[in-house]
């Protein structure tokens, strides 16, 4: 997923898809899909990823305050339930994917091993979230898609527009607080969004899998040379305000990675994501028909600079002055991860083989969350795990959705 996403569990895609299958289009059996230009037909990933399982699944779509019209799918009860549950109220649950992959990366496994769906058979209410810029989230109250200015974002407005509407949107429409599940970049822009107090009043409690926050102990080589390669004249380079990994500019700078010394692409998936120990070859090509998706090149530049800097911070415009212009001061805010209210229940899971969530950089995201009352934080540590097993491990359900599902179900 870029520079700490830009190589999470997306970029994996993005490389793979690159480099393995460059010229594979959307689309398996699982149906079809939105290309990246928004011109095809398309069907939902309710229709195409879960009524094809027996599930009742429910589109919806969400306006930010800034303009972009997000895709949401709600799997509001087990499958097969029939009307004898009606009118109960189920606990709300939103899960958030990373960077350069939508919702769908969540539902590749079989109903028995992908998380909304043993979710919802556990009897929660499942919302899935997609952020600006994806397949499903092209759509804007003024902007055009192929536009430059629908482009103008990073992760500072996921934090700030897009994660406070669908939390918004789920509340209004369940009156209840919500659980919220994050992946990699969704753990980013959860713990920064929940610093800034953004969900006070509708957050009940936060699953992070496989965090990234601090990422300056990244140790893969081709995570490390793409970070120093996102600065701010990529824009330039590109000459596009929307990185499209399917693009022609974007897959001859990614190849171009391939070649710097030290770097070896001809593992992509270890590469990128570490070694990850539980993968369906199946699940990994499904994943590679489906993604990648696009992001704004704005976005990739600031996940390069989290991981330069060290820091968790908001987008540098590279000059003190355009700062000024930006925050009234010479250098960009850091979100102060601390601030999170010590009270609000928080469970962590992280992968020892995991080379973008290092074990290190975790460390110091918990170093952050030292003062957090010690009965609302719960860490789990697998030493086998690698960032793309915690959402496509065939032995996820065992050894992290069990503990999730124990997490939510004690908070009461």
């Amino acid at each position: 997923m870029a520079p700490s996403e830009l190589l999470s569990l997306a970029s994996l895609s993005l490389l793979l898809a690159l480099v393995v299958q460059p010229h594979e289009a959307y689309g398996s059996t699982r149906g079809s899909f939105l290309s990246n230009d928004g011109s095809a037909t398309v069907n939902g990933i309710c229709a195409t990823s879960v009524t094809i399982h027996g599930y009742k699944c429910q589109e919806h779509e969400v306006k930010t305050k800034d303009g972009y019209i997000l895709s949401m799918q709600r799997i509001p009860e087990r499958r097969f339930e029939g009307n004898s549950n009606a009118g109960i109220k189920k606990q709300p649950i939103l899960i958030q994917h990373g960077v350069l992959v939508d919702g769908m990366t969540w539902l590749l496994n079989s109903p028995q091993q992908n998380l909304p769906m043993i979710l919802a058979d556990n009897g929660f209410d499942v919302w899935i979230a997609n952020t600006r810029g994806t397949r499903f989230c092209r759509k804007h109250v003024s902007l055009d898609s192929a536009q430059a200015e629908f482009w103008n974002w990073s992760w500072d407005e996921l934090v700030s527009f897009d994660l406070p509407a669908v939390f918004d949107f789920v509340f209004n429409q369940t009156q209840q607080k919500i659980h919220y599940i994050g992946h990699s970049l969704g753990t980013l822009i959860g713990l920064a969004s929940f610093s800034e107090g953004h969900q006070a009043d509708t957050l009940k409690s936060a699953a992070f899998l496989s965090p990234i926050a601090y990422l300056s102990h990244m140790n893969t080589a081709l995570g490390m040379v793409a970070a120093k390669a996102f600065v701010g004249e990529i824009t330039t380079w590109f000459g596009v305000a929307e990185f499209n990994p399917k693009g022609q500019k974007a897959s001859a700078f990614l190849k171009r990675l391939c070649n710097y010394p030290g770097v070896d692409c001809y593992d992509l998936l270890t590469a990128i994501t570490g070694k990850n120990c539980c993968l369906n070859f199946s699940t990994v090509d499904l994943f590679i028909k489906n993604e990648p998706q696009s992001t704004a090149t704005k976005n990739m530049v600031h996940l390069a600079q989290t991981v330069r800097d060290g820091v968790i911070a908001k987008y540098n415009y590279g000059r003190p002055d355009y700062n000024r212009m930006h925050y009234g001061e010479a250098k960009p805010p850091v979100y102060n991860i601390s601030a999170i209210p010590r009270n609000l229940p928080i469970f962590i899971s992280y992968g020892g083989q995991d080379a973008l969530s290092d074990v290190k950089d975790v460390l110091l995201l918990l170093d952050s969350l030292k003062f957090h009352d010690e009965d609302k934080l719960m860490v789990q540590f697998i030493k086998d795990y690698a960032h793309a097993d915690f959402i496509m491990g065939t032995n996820a359900k065992d050894i992290v959705y069990n503990q999730v599902l124990r997490f939510f179900k004690n908070q009461k």
